[in-house]
């Protein structure tokens, strides 16, 4: 903070004896001076400076600008470089993937500046509100939306500004070999935008502890940003947009290969460490699989963001790095509620002088469970708010109450195990009482905690309060938001249909809105194919068991050259590496196709027992022009032919 202060000093002068200079960033940035009260430094290895500029146009902000000294900000150019590129070639075919990508500039050896990306914070910070193992919850990237668009159709907005980004950054960081990825070089924008910072290592050259990579998964794809894609912990349709996304981001990109091997081939000789040989151009190369066709590529990419999601080595990572970080924390780092937008106090809200918790009501979104409804009031008179709390929000009230005084001054806090179901309606009026009490007693606790800014932030009324002040609205279940209507009751399948030399190509890509078992829980569904007619039924195939889903993502197709490749029982045979099942049909003559209908069914594997029908359709091939390939939904049910 010292050395901080004397260079701030000096920058002063240089603006008092030059009055006001650009930019080196970019020559349209003019600034006149430094504002001090905004600048600091950030925590990582190089301690990069955080600098604020007065802008000379008296209408525009202050221009926030990073500078590094020690790491090699080429490197970071010809990434962004790489990145931008890609961008357009998206942007050419028309698919905007809502990239996010900011100036950088090499000023000199080893130093340079970097544009800040306002309304953005990182992963870490965003986790970290949940607690030091904020990286191991699914829910803090979509409460932090959640928090920041609270209208439903902002929080949509920035759920699909989120499943575009996040796609191309998968895209991106696995083409270039982006490294030393953790949740503080990983920033989110409050508008739903993800995008990756700090690009020290590429090409591959992960960070080792020992003889073990850091990096274990292909890229950055975790459980939590798979929670802001389904809208809960369930996989839904927007996961199969999500998946398609990537794979079409990809097969474009793989189209330029020579492209970007040509761009990276001209810079072998800059003095790039980790760009100095023909094996660095190798990892792009091995990453693009430029000779492999598209259905082959989409398969690949499908088994990679399959791998990274379930990939525990990612979340341990963010983990290791958030303990890490733990000792730079300040000691007036004051602790805040993860679903509060900001911070509220005693003087900006005024005097509480009672509160009560009236009833206990059932919710269906974001989750199904109970939610506590508080009537607040304050000094001023006539002035009453009703707040809505889960048991969970006040689990962290309390939490964090405990960060700052010690329990003697705090009222015992209800246990959150119980027997039985944990969401049922005696447990919620249980606890309704004991939260009642618990609530009654802080409010009435010593001065020091009854007035402290975490209670009167979480009294005071949010969005969501306001909004279901004016309403009553009807329970929905979680999922109603990306739900749509469905042709018949066995839901829908995604295929994409082709014919080339001879050839059947099936390629089974999402199944959406399968019906849950009698029993009450999700299928196991796999798909089964034949070729009708087929008494022999030697046209069978099989694609792999998708566990516990009504919404299964697939994108394979099994290429057996024979007509009887097949697996046993319900399932594909589990040794066959990841990309073996394809579901192709060899030496069927043009005219033989026209009389030939394909016979789709799901089923849910069950083991020992009969596996369950979900839903079946017939595709007559004669109604499809096969001249080109045939792509699209069609309506799983009863033993209809089927509509695309």
């Amino acid at each position: 903070q010292g050395i901080l202060r004397e260079g701030l000093e000096d920058v002063k002068q240089f603006f008092k004896a030059n009055g006001s200079c650009r930019l080196p960033l970019s020559p349209s940035l003019l600034v006149k001076g430094i504002v001090p009260r905004d600048c600091s430094y950030f925590n990582s290895n190089a301690v990069p400076l955080k600098l604020s500029f007065q802008n000379v146009d008296p209408l525009g902000e202050n221009i926030r600008v990073i500078f590094k000294c020690g790491d090699d900000l080429r490197q970071d150019m010809l990434t962004l470089q790489m990145i931008r590129i890609m961008n357009k070639i998206w942007v050419q075919e028309g698919l905007d993937m809502r990239m996010v990508i900011f100036r950088c500039f090499s000023t000199g050896r080893g130093r340079g500046m970097v544009e800040m990306i306002p309304n953005a914070e990182t992963l870490r910070k965003i986790q970290v509100e949940h607690g030091v193992t904020g990286s191991f919850k699914d829910r803090p990237l979509a409460d932090w939306l959640q928090k920041h668009n609270p209208e439903e159709d902002e929080y949509e907005k920035a759920v699909e500004n989120f499943i575009y980004s996040c796609a191309g950054c998968c895209v991106a960081t696995y083409v270039l070999g982006i490294c030393d990825r953790h949740n503080d070089n990983i920033m989110l924008k409050t508008t739903g935008h993800m995008f990756h910072i700090d690009f020290g290592r590429f090409l591959g050259h992960a960070q080792m502890f020992g003889n073990i990579k850091r990096d274990r998964a292909p890229f950055v794809f975790t459980s939590d940003m798979a929670y802001v894609i389904n809208g809960g912990d369930k996989p839904s349709s927007r996961f199969h947009d999500f998946v398609d996304l990537c794979c079409q981001a990809y097969n474009l990109i793989r189209k330029h290969t020579h492209l970007f091997l040509n761009l990276l081939g001209l810079m072998l000789s800059c003095g790039i460490p980790e760009l100095s040989d023909l094996e660095d151009l190798k990892y792009v190369y091995d990453a693009l699989r430029p000779q492999d066709s598209d259905a082959d590529a989409t398969t690949y990419f499908t088994r990679l963001i399959e791998s990274s999601l379930g990939s525990v080595a990612t979340k341990l990572n963010f983990f290791i790095h958030n303990l890490a970080q733990m000792k730079f924390t300040g000691s007036d780092a004051r602790p805040t509620l993860s679903f509060a937008p900001r911070t509220h106090t005693i003087k900006t809200s005024g005097r509480i002088r009672d509160v009560f918790l009236c009833r206990h009501e059932r919710v269906f979104n974001p989750n199904k469970g109970y939610t506590y409804v508080v009537k607040v009031q304050r000094e001023s008179p006539g002035e009453v708010a009703f707040v809505q709390r889960t048991f969970e929000e006040f689990q962290e009230l309390h939490n964090k109450l405990r960060l700052l005084f010690p329990s003697s001054l705090l009222p015992s806090f209800p246990s959150r195990f119980v027997i039985g179901r944990s969401r049922g309606e005696a447990v919620a009026e249980r606890r309704k009482e004991e939260l009642n009490g618990y609530i009654w007693h802080l409010i009435h606790a010593a001065p020091e905690v009854a007035e402290c800014d975490l209670i009167y932030t979480f009294f005071h009324p949010l969005p969501r309060d306001e909004k279901a002040a004016g309403t009553n609205p009807t329970p929905k279940p979680a999922d109603a938001t990306w739900a749509r209507p469905l042709g018949k009751v066995g839901g829908e399948v995604k295929l994409s249909i082709s014919y080339k030399n001879n050839k059947l190509f099936i390629m089974v890509m999402h199944i959406r809105g399968l019906p849950p078992l009698q029993d009450g829980n999700d299928p196991d569904p796999y798909v089964k194919t034949y070729l009708l007619p087929d008494p022999q039924k030697t046209t069978k195939r099989k694609t792999k068991v998708a566990r516990k889903t009504c919404n299964p993502t697939y994108n394979e197709m099994v290429r057996g050259m024979g007509m009887g490749m097949e697996g046993s029982g319900g399932a594909m045979a589990e040794g066959l590496p990841h990309s073996a099942p394809q579901l192709v049909y060899d030496g069927i003559p043009r005219g033989d196709l026209q009389q030939r209908e394909l016979r789709l069914s799901v089923l849910s594997e069950e083991g020992f027992w009969e596996n369950i029908l979900l839903g079946e359709v017939g595709i007559r091939l004669r109604d499809l022009d096969l001249a080109q390939e045939k792509m699209g939904w069609f309506a799983l049910g009863s033993r209809g032919h089927g509509t695309l």
